[in-house]
């Protein structure tokens, strides 16, 4: 028998054997896919020691106020697609600045990182900060603003108030201009 240890590049040659998932009728969304390649490993005569994998179910779970708290530099934690990633190694190496990072913190960062168009590669390096799932129900709701009608009436009628002062002040203006006009020319008379 040979003896492997599972480093992540075999690790990923053994997930990427599709056909040995589709042997065992594995769904390729979920992780048994992972499970069910390690038995192919050792279908072919392999003893494995897995070293550098996590199996789902010792995934740490954590609530978003716990998340949220970690917002600094020396300590950054964010959420995408539901996956808890402490990037705080990868400050420095952020391609967009550290900055960018600690804007995505105490909150789903999800569609921010997914309107950036993200590469494959930035994708694949995000499993190395992968630290755990967020609990989707402490999560908070999305605000979204709504006006009250007293506040759209308000604001209508202070728009129209605009518009009327827009037209009369030149008026108004025009109205001055001939006045002073009048008036310096009966003194000069």
């Amino acid at each position: 028998m040979i003896l492997i240890h599972v480093t992540a590049v075999i690790w990923r040659l053994a997930v990427f054997c599709t056909s040995a998932r589709s042997h065992f009728g594995v769904n390729s969304e979920t992780r048994l896919g992972e499970i069910y390649s390690v038995r192919l490993l050792q279908k072919l005569h392999l003893s494995i020691i897995l070293t550098d994998i996590v199996m789902a179910p010792d995934q740490k779970t954590f609530v978003f106020s716990e998340v949220s708290k970690h917002n600094k530099t020396l300590d950054c934690w964010v959420i995408i697609s539901g996956k808890v990633f402490d990037v705080t190694p990868f400050m420095e190496d952020h391609p967009g600045g550290s900055e960018v990072l600690l804007a995505a913190t105490g909150k789903d960062a999800t569609n921010d990182f997914e309107d950036v168009g993200h590469s494959e590669e930035a994708r694949d390096l995000m499993d190395k900060y992968y630290i755990g799932k967020i609990d989707k129900s402490t999560v908070p709701a999305k605000r979204q603003y709504v006006l009250s009608e007293n506040q759209s009436y308000s604001s209508n009628k202070s728009g129209f108030i605009v518009k009327i002062l827009q037209f009369l002040v030149p008026f108004i203006i025009l109205g001055l201009g001939f006045a002073v006009r009048a008036y310096t020319k009966d003194k000069s008379d």
